[in-house]
């Protein structure tokens, strides 16, 4: 059995969460909160999560104040519930999942899950939060075939089979399985997670198993909804914060629905996590996010006008911004980027062409791609040299990673490009010196962009001055995200430039799904994924035979009893990858930017990423704070 406990010693000791029991503190009261709500001892769970600044290298913060931050677009206000990232379980900064909004975790045989919610825990809206929640999800909405035509989603299934669910006491929940679910826990602790548990007492009122069928009609009737399944939809709305009477876990919460302009968020006042002198987190008072161009944050931000933002900065506004930090008297911390590499390039192995799939199925034409391409000219050209020269591939933070998989086949070398695809037959040049294909026209590559970085456009022109080297013409053409992924649809697509991998800080217990064709969003391989997303009814069933073994891991994977079996399988998993080169990656840990403007408990080195990290949400926003000036 694997226990996972908030308050022991162990966890105290191996994530940073105290091992003293909530009872033994002396609660403060949070200033602002001393009328019209209960005492802190009745907002706080019995046991709350108890966080030992100390111990994290961190100093005790001070209620008050607001925070301002710029986003690009009004939806983006659904990050506040990414960067507050209070989790079932979650991960912390050594990338071990722990329990947050659980008390703990109970996994017997790799099948058998007991969630224990945490006693006296409530909703934003004071109502108790508990087993009740998770039981109105599974049963009420996941399983309810109006909510939810398309059936459990793929955590909640084995092998076709979704689990036993029982309720056990007002606190605690069972998921069995017949056979292991490794993917069960990491799904939970993701940036956008499913929120295996809803309001109950709230959302009932619009449930035809339980509300009034004239409130629902008249409901529906205001949100323009043709019955109660599209109106409980809108009214269920966990992630995207635009339900202002939606209650919730988080730290910060939307109490308004205003401007679609400027959001306020208000802190919970009953959240779950305290610090070790008996203060309620969050910190701050209040988040304010305002809608800006996303051309003009940079400069906003070297004007002053944002405390914490990172949000729509890239390694390019490092320059403006460093020199704004005098006169406005921020500092532009330096991030780790998570991303297997800044910048990919991705042949299509289910390009519908049958000359082209041929070539880019030739193992030898991939290779030859890669030494063709001066990484370290780019890294030096773009990035002053600052990122790491080599694949697409898992980083050095990884605790799976090695350094062959950065620079297998990565090295600049043109007489090997060349003599590589001579061995392919393609021997034969125009008058540009150009090589010709099987089918008698000129090797030229058409690598379409999102038109969303101009950073690629500009690696894409630095590649095609040393692949006309070795006798390969590049256009480069500039497109839209949709019109992208629409003719990797069609099998129009031939090869495009991406971000890397999105997880390149992977440990063994997540899921490899990056390294599978497991999704139709990846442009490297849309037919297979979109055949395992449909079950076959859609696509292509993989017929390239490292794609099919890595299919049989990723299988594998997903049935696997233990930590050394699901390391096997990584390692297969990224030997393949690196020895077929399916992605060309340029440039790898480019620092990512991050103003600090009078925040504190904000780290100067840190990982950033989406899954894992939520961005802000694995360093625990909750636990920043402003400073004296900040917060007057």
């Amino acid at each position: 059995m694997t226990f996972w406990k908030g308050l022991s010693a162990a966890a105290f000791v191996a994530t940073g969460l105290a091992g003293y029991p909530a009872l033994a503190l002396d609660l403060k009261e949070t200033p602002g909160l001393e009328s019209g709500l209960p005492p802190v001892s009745e907002r706080v769970p019995s046991e709350p999560l108890v966080v030992d600044l100390e111990a994290k290298g961190r100093t005790v913060g001070t209620h008050g104040g607001k925070l301002d931050t710029l986003i690009g677009r009004s939806k983006d206000v659904r990050l506040i519930n990414v960067w507050g990232y209070a989790r079932l379980v979650g991960y912390n900064e050594k990338l071990e999942l722990v329990p947050d909004i659980l008390e703990s975790v109970e996994v017997e045989d790799g099948r058998i899950f007991t969630l224990n919610t945490r006693e006296g825990h409530k909703w934003s809206d004071g109502h108790p939060f508990g087993a009740e929640d998770i039981r109105y999800f599974i049963e009420d909405i996941a399983l309810n075939e109006d909510l939810n035509p398309s059936g459990l989603p793929p955590y909640l299934m084995v092998n076709g089979k979704g689990p036993k669910f029982e309720v056990l006491s007002d606190t605690s929940v069972r998921f069995t399985w017949d056979d292991p679910n490794p993917l069960f826990l990491p799904e939970l602790a993701k940036a956008r997670p499913p929120f295996i548990y809803r309001p109950a007492h709230y959302l009932r009122q619009f449930h035809e198993k339980y509300g009034d069928p004239a409130f629902i009609e008249k409901a529906a009737a205001d949100v323009k909804a043709r019955s109660w399944a599209p109106l409980h939809n809108k009214k269920d709305d966990m992630y995207n914060a635009r339900n202002p009477e939606l209650p919730s876990l988080q730290p910060w919460i939307r109490k308004t629905d205003g401007s679609d302009q400027r959001f306020v968020l208000d802190r919970n006042p009953f959240y779950h996590r305290i610090d070790s002198t008996g203060q309620q987190l969050p910190y701050i008072d209040k988040v304010v996010m305002t809608v800006a161009d996303k051309k003009l944050i940079a400069a906003k931000a070297q004007a002053g006008e944002t405390d914490l933002q990172a949000r729509n900065l890239s390694f390019s506004d490092i320059t403006v911004l460093k020199q704004g930090e005098a006169s406005q008297g921020y500092t532009t911390a330096l991030w780790a980027n998570a991303k297997g590499a800044e910048i990919s390039i991705l042949p299509n192995l289910t390009v519908k062409d049958p000359v082209w799939r041929e070539l880019l199925r030739d193992k030898r034409f991939r290779h030859a791609l890669s030494l063709g391409i001066d990484r370290d000219m780019i890294n030096r050209t773009l990035f002053f040299g600052l990122g790491k020269s080599g694949n697409d591939t898992v980083l050095s933070a990884s605790p799976l990673y090695k350094a062959e998989y950065l620079t297998k086949w990565a090295t600049y070398d043109p007489d090997k490009a060349n003599a590589l695809l001579d061995e392919i037959g393609l021997t034969e040049r125009n008058g540009e010196g150009i090589r010709m294909m099987a089918n008698g026209k000129p090797l030229e590559i058409i690598v379409e962009t999102s038109g969303e970085a101009s950073v690629q456009d500009d690696a894409l022109e630095l590649v095609s001055e040393t692949w006309r080297e070795i006798g390969i013409k590049l256009f480069v053409k500039p497109s839209q995200r949709d019109i992208l992924r629409e003719r990797a649809i069609t099998g129009e697509l031939v090869m495009s430039v991406w971000w890397g991998i999105e997880n390149g800080i992977p440990t063994s217990e997540m899921p490899p799904s990056d390294f599978a064709p497991v999704s139709g969003d990846i442009l490297s391989w849309h037919a297979w994924g979109d055949y395992h997303e449909t079950k076959g009814e859609g696509g292509e069933k993989p017929d390239w035979a490292p794609a099919e073994r890595l299919m049989e891991l990723y299988d594998s994977w997903l049935v696997s009893k233990s930590k050394q079996e699901r390391e096997k399988i990584w390692t297969e998993m990224l030997d393949i990858t690196s020895e077929e080169t399916i992605r060309i990656g340029l440039v790898s840990e480019v620092p990512q930017p991050v103003v600090i403007n009078g925040v504190k408990n904000v780290p100067q080195t840190a990982i950033y990423g989406w899954d894992p990290g939520a961005h802000f949400g694995l360093h625990r926003m909750d636990e920043f704070y402003l400073d004296d000036k900040a917060r007057r």
